[in-house]
């Protein structure tokens, strides 16, 4: 198992960090979060021209470059630590490794090559009423209707649903759980966004009365491919909890360094020394644990179930920490909402709670090793 970078991966996030910090600085976060969408699609067609972001996990053969998910986990981690507003983890995470996974070159073939190009935004639907991550709380049901399918139901806290131009949307028929394409325009399908704390990474509800779909993958088999894209999911996911907690403690030792109190600089006084040892100390073992989460996914590993619940729990809660941390050793000016550190506090909370909260992880990691 690989376990350095290569040249390539190292050249990777220096590029993507370059963009990230000229093209999205936080005054620019900020900008999008007041608009609905959190979404600027002037930035993210760059990101698909300049950059093949979108396209990043997506094969040659469908127009994109056809690269590994370490690749994409140095592009999540650099993505976490510039907290980027817009729907690239819900398409190019999620419903691109939801495609591959479903093993369906014809869907492969047709929704694919739109997201590599940066035309097409998409999203995996989920969770229902109760935000469950279990897949046997699917309550929407899908009926064949000659070679289509109608879908009937709601899914809850979607990823970018309001603004995705194609979901894809886990749903029960008579053989079992399926996956379904759902193009935006459907008639009986709405879309209705719901408030949320992090303002970076929009939700939405759905409802599907009747709604028109495409079956993608094997009838009944989806719940096999869901898991393991679930598992993928959680991995990136956790790779940006530690962009985002190394940007928290790169900012807090900042302040430190400069901020003067008593005449002397606060980064000189030990409890502050203390506090940001502790924040390195869980930034840099959240990093190790997300990225052997990582090649254990390049691999193909029989651990993945394991060690992606392992770093999905150990990241969140290293994230919140780091952040939290930050906004103490600002002080008063770190306990104004408009303060660049809440930021980070607000994206630590709702990421601890996406895709499952570390107890539900620490759950599933001792199914995992037999506990």
């Amino acid at each position: 198992m690989q376990l350095v970078f290569d040249t390539e991966q190292e050249d990777l996030r220096r590029s993507v960090r370059r963009f990230l910090e000229n093209e999205v600085p936080l005054a620019t976060v900020r900008t999008l979060m007041d608009t609905p969408d959190a979404h600027d699609p002037a930035l993210w067609r760059r990101m698909a021209e300049e950059l093949g972001l979108q396209g990043l996990m997506v094969p040659e053969e469908h127009g994109g470059s056809g690269a590994g998910f370490v690749e994409l986990a140095v592009v999540a981690e650099e993505m976490g630590r510039a907290v980027l507003p817009g729907p690239f983890f819900a398409t190019a995470v999620l419903a691109v490794s939801a495609i591959l996974d479903a093993g369906d070159d014809e869907a492969a073939k047709d929704l694919l090559p739109g997201i590599a190009d940066g035309s097409t935004i998409a999203t995996l639907a989920v969770t229902e009423a109760g935000g469950r991550w279990e897949l046997d709380a699917t309550e929407a049901t899908a009926r064949a209707s000659g070679p289509d399918w109608t879908l009937h139901g709601v899914k809850s806290y979607v990823p970018d649903g309001a603004l995705a131009d194609l979901l894809l949307v886990v749903a029960r028929t008579d053989a079992g759980l399926s996956l379904f394409a759902v193009d935006a325009t459907a008639s009986g399908l709405t879309r209705t966004a719901v408030p949320t704390l992090d303002q970076t990474r929009p939700l939405a509800h759905l409802e599907l009365d009747g709604a028109a779909a495409r079956l993608v993958g094997t009838d009944g088999a989806a719940a096999q491919t869901v898991r393991r894209t679930l598992h993928k999911a959680a991995v990136a996911l956790a790779l940006e909890q530690v962009g985002g907690a190394q940007a928290a403690l790169d900012m807090a030792v900042a302040y430190a360094k400069q901020r003067v109190q008593f005449g002397r600089v606060i980064g000189s006084f030990q409890a502050v020394k203390h506090k940001a040892a502790d924040m390195m100390l869980k930034v840099e073992s959240a990093r190790a644990a997300a990225y052997y989460g990582a090649w254990a996914v390049a691999a193909d590993s029989d651990e993945v179930p394991a060690v992606a619940s392992l770093a999905k729990a150990y990241c969140s809660d290293a994230y919140f920490h780091a952040a939290a941390e930050n906004i103490q050793i600002h002080g008063g000016i770190g306990f104004t909402w408009e303060h660049d550190a809440h930021l980070h506090l607000k994206r630590a909370e709702a990421t601890r709670l996406w895709l499952g909260d570390p107890s539900w992880h620490r759950a599933r990691l001792a199914d995992a090793i037999g506990v």
